[in-house]
């Protein structure tokens, strides 16, 4: 098979994600954060990848791209690697307390607490603790309640003295830390709320009188796929509203549970649950819910964290002149985080004052909760100005911060307009129309990421804003497509999917072929998170096998096969996994000699070829061109946190033997120098 099959590919990446929680180099609390990651992103995959893989076990479709048993085999392929990754998790995370034990930083649990200790965590636990958790007897009577995904669960066992056995469940609360700090002359102690509550389960349960008592970690992963029904009664929002709710109840396809959990408690909750072990369950360690480690303390000290790496001001806009005026004489490409997210939201907030901006346009796949943008929007609807924001309610775990925004927004005025039926809003579009001098002018901006100020600062995006009216107006009938989705149009410059971005890049990809065989420069290098689309992935084999070397910076998925004899000789392939999320998306096809630039909303999958409105633009700056290039640049030489991609998954550091280079901190340096010009 010439295709890595997808989940494993998946599993892969997140393995790199492990590899810096192992890594001495990174800061210790941020190695703990990292372990967050990873927990974090295997909930998802489990609630998302393997529920559906379940659903195809269930509905015999047996068929499976790049493995070659079913899906049943396949799920028990990815039981095993994920098996093997918690054996690596949990060693992390004993080197990782081992380092902070060696500064005098220890975790301790509720057997481990002095009597000074005890005292502090007693009151801590009668006066923020007890009247948040609600523990629930079980029995016949009353059975398991239905769980929620994200949460954390003990499940106690609880002896009464005439040996009478009874069981319980206690939610660990979510509005508290999971981590408590206990300051000593020399030492720090930190201990989890689980231990805390540990503590004072015969008071939590003294009605009983217990004789013996004990609780046990487990956590539960439910399918997330929304099922929109066919209901014509109900519109698209309600539709969403009533997916989220059943969402709460979708099947079982994960349980993780503390392996020293007695057998008949966890007996009782598998039958409750209707599992079985070795299907859906893995034993695990003492604690769960790992993905609260993305909040780990860092205890007041410094060299525990990465050093702060304040995002610079672009030079275009650091001398006090209106943004608006500036994007007017040139054109700006943005690169989050090392330039600030701010000059996005500065630009609404003067389009919101100037009298001669009419009406601004935006489309918003994921916002922060206290977003700076959708009030930077309100701010242009209070100030008189046409504001249309095009929310996609189906932006997978965000969908309830959608609804509620989308309705902030129509109540003061906004046009609201939910997405396009069948196809997900993915692009990432804004527009600010001008008239001056009885003429239109139209700012626009084209990104790879979305408009979240709280993401700006950990995913690594571009943005390019232009006043340039050839892109404008196109950008403009994508507008149109979203308000109406009865209208279709020609598109140039612009690469819309699911219209012609698969044909543009087929025709990119030809003509490189086509110059390498006439003896002419031909070469492509391609920066994206995910790479899973089959016939992609063949032409590019094709373009290999003529000539035509090209180089892939990938995130995250790669189904493709690098370095292959025969097949993709002149493919290599690497992925960054650091300090900050690699998002952005952009290629460069070299062309003979005139370069073709192209950044983009999309991956190289087929949902966003094919089945969302995605959106990506040719970049005909010079300037921006020249800094594409060199952000490749950089990334291509990034061999300290560079793992080769190979068919065997193996994560391999810098086969390329490359001299060191940490390619984010240097584009940071960078950005400081081009600041201080």
């Amino acid at each position: 098979m010439n295709i890595i099959n997808r989940e494993l590919s998946w599993l892969s990446f997140n393995e790199r994600v492990l590899q810096e929680a192992m890594d001495p180099t990174v800061p210790l609390t941020e190695r703990m954060r990292f372990l967050g990651i990873y927990s974090n992103n295997m909930d998802e995959f489990f609630r998302v990848r393997v529920a559906n893989l379940k659903r195809m076990s269930v509905l015999r479709k047996q068929k499976v791209e790049g493995f070659k048993g079913d899906a049943e085999e396949l799920y028990q392929e990815i039981r095993k690697v994920v098996m093997k990754q918690q054996k690596k998790f949990e060693e992390a995370f004993s080197l990782i307390q081992a380092d902070f034990e060696k500064d005098q930083i220890f975790m301790i649990n509720e057997q481990e607490v002095n009597t000074d200790q005890l005292l502090v965590l007693k009151n801590y636990f009668n006066e923020h603790l007890k009247h948040v958790i609600f523990p629930i007897v079980l029995d016949k009577k009353n059975p398991l309640p239905k769980l929620r995904d994200y949460a954390i669960y003990l499940a106690v066992k609880i002896v009464e003295n005439k040996n009478k056995t009874r069981f319980a469940l206690i939610q660990i609360p979510s509005e508290y830390s999971r981590f408590f700090q206990l300051k000593g002359l020399n030492r720090i102690d930190y201990i989890l709320i689980d231990d805390i509550i540990r503590l004072q389960l015969k008071e939590i349960f003294s009605i009983f009188e217990p004789h013996e008592i004990s609780a046990f970690t487990f956590k539960f992963t439910r399918d997330a796929e929304l099922d929109l029904d066919d209901d014509l009664s109900l519109s698209f929002f309600e539709k969403i509203e009533k997916s989220l709710k059943q969402r709460r109840k979708g099947d079982p396809v994960r349980f993780v549970y503390d392996a020293k959990m007695p057998k008949d408690l966890l007996n009782f909750l598998l039958k409750s649950l209707d599992l079985s072990i070795g299907t859906n369950t893995i034993p695990g360690g003492r604690y769960h819910n790992f993905k609260d480690f993305m909040s780990f303390p860092d205890f007041g000290i410094d060299k525990y964290r990465y050093n702060p790496e304040t995002p610079q001001a672009h030079p275009a806009f650091s001398h006090g002149k209106s943004h608006l005026d500036v994007i007017f004489e040139k054109d700006v490409l943005l690169h989050f985080p090392y330039q600030k997210f701010d000059h996005v939201v500065d630009i609404l907030r003067e389009a919101a004052l100037d009298p001669k901006v009419k009406d601004i346009k935006i489309n918003i796949y994921r916002v922060a909760k206290n977003s700076e943008v959708m009030n930077a929007l309100l701010a242009c609807v209070f100030n008189g100005k046409e504001v249309t924001v095009i929310f996609e309610l189906q932006a997978r775990f965000d969908e309830e911060n959608n609804l509620w925004w989308s309705n902030r927004l129509k109540e003061f005025g906004a046009n609201v307009i939910y997405g396009v039926p069948n196809l997900k809003v993915h692009s990432k579009l804004m527009q600010i129309r001008k008239v001056k001098d009885g003429k239109d002018q139209f700012i626009t901006f084209v990104g790879t990421g979305n408009f979240n100020e709280k993401t700006a600062t950990i995913y690594s995006d571009l943005a390019i804003l232009s006043s340039d009216r050839v892109l404008s107006l196109e950008v403009n009938k994508v507008f149109k497509l979203l308000e109406n989705n009865l209208e279709r149009h020609q598109f140039r410059n612009l690469l819309v999917s699911p219209f012609n971005t698969r044909r543009k890049l087929f025709a990119l990809i030809d003509k490189e072929i086509a110059h390498v065989k006439a003896k002419k420069a031909a070469s492509i290098k391609i920066k994206i998170n995910n790479l899973t689309d089959v016939k992609m992935i063949d032409k590019l084999y094709a373009a290999s096998r003529a000539g035509v070397k090209i180089e892939l910076i990938v995130r995250g998925i790669c189904c493709l096969k690098p370095g292959v004899k025969g097949l993709s000789d002149n493919i290599e392939a690497i992925s960054l996994v650091d300090r900050y999320l690699e998002h952005a998306r952009f290629f460069i096809f070299e062309n003979n000699g005139q370069p073709v630039h192209i950044i983009t909303s999309a991956d190289w999958m087929e949902r966003n070829l094919d089945q969302r409105i995605e959106v990506g633009m040719t970049v005909k700056n010079p300037e921006i061109q020249l800094e594409l290039q060199r952000i490749f640049d950089f990334q291509w030489r990034g061999s300290v946190k560079a793992r080769n991609i190979s068919a065997d998954l193996k994560n391999r550091y810098n086969e390329r033997n490359l001299p060191p280079f940490h390619a984010q901190r240097e584009l940071y340096r960078s950005y400081i120098e081009k600041g201080e010009l």
